[in-house]
């Protein structure tokens, strides 16, 4: 189990324009950016990027969410190996931990 510091850290450090633009090209569009979808078929530009509330949306399929779910997403990955991803991209060192049977 990843510790919620570090996963503060992680989700602190991943800037959702520069995650996203790993995979969409994006233009500016005042003060939003904006590119072809992911995970549709899109002819036009209807996946949102807003650098201010560090999250992204598509306008057409409502695929959306945090630089994390964009990695669990795109990657097929679960939420903490899209964790361990993010981490591993800015150099964030994971501290993991066994859970207790009670935990």
């Amino acid at each position: 189990m990843i510790d919620q510091s570090t996963i503060d850290r992680i989700i602190n450090a991943a800037d959702i324009v520069d995650v996203v633009s790993q995979y969409v090209t994006l233009k500016r569009r005042g003060i939003n950016y904006v590119g072809l979808c992911p995970f549709h078929e899109d002819k036009t530009p209807s996946f949102y990027v807003s650098p201010s509330k560090n999250i992204c949306k598509c306008f057409a399929c409502g695929e959306g969410g945090t630089a994390v779910h964009f990695i669990m997403k795109h990657e097929q990955l679960s939420y903490f190996d899209a964790l361990r991803f993010l981490a591993k991209r800015y150099n964030i060192e994971v501290q993991e931990r066994e859970l207790t049977d009670e935990q």
